[in-house]
């Protein structure tokens, strides 16, 4: 299992960014992706997930509102816009892929950073 993130960059404060995660090398009707994000200093964290059959997003509070996950279940891709970014939405972001403890997979992480 490959998942490939893209989408990450430098933005101003109040600005947009899209993020794109597609999982390959597998069937993943039952799976839930998503995304978690590491600032330097802090631990990991999630941001949000959706099941990629059933949809259903979830979001953490400190960016529900400004953040829409969404999935193209086809394509086993899942598209995080995020809105109206701040500087403290600077972090590593990583795709996941999951369906229990042992079918868990992480993508290599994307930077976004946001100036203010």
């Amino acid at each position: 299992v490959q998942l490939q993130a893209s989408g990450g960059g430098l933005v101003q404060a109040g600005g947009s960014l899209k993020l794109s995660c597609a999982a390959s090398g597998g069937s993943f009707d039952d799976f839930y992706m998503g995304w978690f994000r590491q600032a330097p200093g802090k631990e990991r964290e999630f941001i949000s997930s959706i099941h990629l059959t059933l949809g259903r997003a979830r979001y953490a509070d400190s960016v529900r509102g400004r953040f829409t996950l969404s999935r193209d279940s086809a394509k086993s891709t899942v598209y995080l816009q995020m809105n109206n970014l701040n500087p403290e939405d600077t972090a590593v972001y990583y795709c996941r892929l999951w369906y229990s403890t042992i079918k868990d997979y992480w993508g290599k992480g994307t930077q976004v950073t946001v100036s203010s």
